[in-house]
């Protein structure tokens, strides 16, 4: 009884959230209609067949996340985390923010910043308001709204379909226990496995990594140093080893060769050149060492889920993402295969589409 309870309490959070995102972009679209009509959008029209669809495998992904919570992956505790504490402080922001993100969007002008920020610091591609957002990656108050957009963007399922990394994870790392590590665990001198969060953004995965996996070494690399700063903030509220996080690029790593036994990727890869992605890919191969696994997870690509066409159309047009559709059409698996990673699977959750990928053994 108990776990029915707790399932059917997991069920009604998540369509609780589901529900208000839904709410929210209802209204938000209506102001915007009616306070900016001049914004047009050629959108992909919605049938029912697809809202059908896209229903049926929320609940696929939402019945996942249950199964490998009963199973013992994770604590169920983690099934109901939420940022609240950002959720009640910085809503109301998100709705003040609206009138620029409008001026943004009617005006085309997706490289608009604050006087006190210095986008020549950063890689061309990295200079622009994604989601057409405030100061795109590079302020505080983008840090402090983004895991609460993000949320309302996906119904609340960000979080689920980030979990999706921690099985494969928690396989490659206990391969390592096996074949890397002292057989006794109980030495001071043992070597922890090391992950490397690529693009941590606010630590939102390296904080579910840290929970599943606490006898790991945790380290995080993101450009943003506002994202840093919230990134500390929320892994200091929690318990546990605090990662180390460092400010920098993922096609340039500061790390050497063969450092990591795992990394782990989330929604990095759909907002980079073509070029980018390689370069990443070729990094995520030289700070693997042997025997080590590489996880991506990002957006669903064309090649995948064709039915699922009117979203991945649709996404880039209302929000600034300008290296989305050709990520929809490029193959992750030729690249990561290009430089050097074989035992490639993929995996399809949602929205979004996971690459597990192993460094071969010495």
């Amino acid at each position: 009884m108990p776990d029915t309870l707790t399932k059917l309490a997991y069920q009604a959070f998540q369509d609780g959230k589901n529900y208000f995102g839904l709410g929210h972009k209802a209204i938000a679209t209506q102001l915007r209609t009616w306070l900016r009509p001049s914004i047009k959008f050629e959108l992909k029209s919605i049938t029912p067949e697809f809202l059908d669809e896209v229903s049926r495998r929320r609940q696929v992904l939402l019945d996942t996340d249950w199964q490998d919570a009963e199973a013992g992956l994770y604590d169920k505790s983690l099934l109901f985390d939420n940022p609240w504490q950002d959720f009640f402080e910085y809503y109301p922001a998100i709705w003040f923010d609206l009138p620029g993100l409008w001026d943004r969007m009617e005006s085309s002008d997706t490289a608009a910043f604050d006087s006190d920020i210095d986008p020549t610091l950063y890689p061309s591609y990295y200079r622009r308001n994604f989601h057409n957002q405030t100061n795109g990656y590079l302020s505080d108050l983008s840090a402090n709204l983004y895991d609460t957009q993000v949320e309302l963007l996906f119904g609340g399922t960000a979080d689920p379909m980030r979990r999706r990394i921690l099985k494969p994870l928690k396989a490659a790392l206990s391969g390592d226990v096996t074949s890397t590590q002292v057989a006794d665990k109980s030495s001071a001198n043992r070597r922890l496995p090391k992950v490397l969060d690529v693009a941590c953004g606010t630590a939102r995965t390296l904080n579910m990594v840290r929970a599943v996996c606490p006898d790991v070494s945790l380290f995080g690399i993101d450009l943003s140093p506002a994202y840093l700063r919230k990134a500390n903030q929320l892994l200091s509220e929690a318990p546990g080893t605090l990662p180390q996080l460092v400010q920098g690029q993922a096609e340039d790593m500061p790390y050497r060769d063969d450092f990591f036994d795992a990394l782990v990727c989330v929604f990095l890869f759909h907002e980079l050149p073509g070029p980018v992605r390689q370069q990443v890919i070729d990094e995520a191969y030289r700070v693997t060492q042997p025997g080590g696994t590489f996880i991506i997870c990002d957006s669903i690509q064309m090649v995948d889920t064709p039915e699922l066409e009117p979203m991945m159309i649709n996404f880039p047009e209302l929000f600034h993402e300008p290296f989305y559709r050709d990520y929809t059409h490029d193959n992750l698996s030729d690249r990561l295969t290009q430089s050097g990673f074989t035992e490639i699977d993929t995996e399809i959750h949602f929205f979004s589409k996971y690459w597990i990928a192993r460094k071969p053994s010495a």
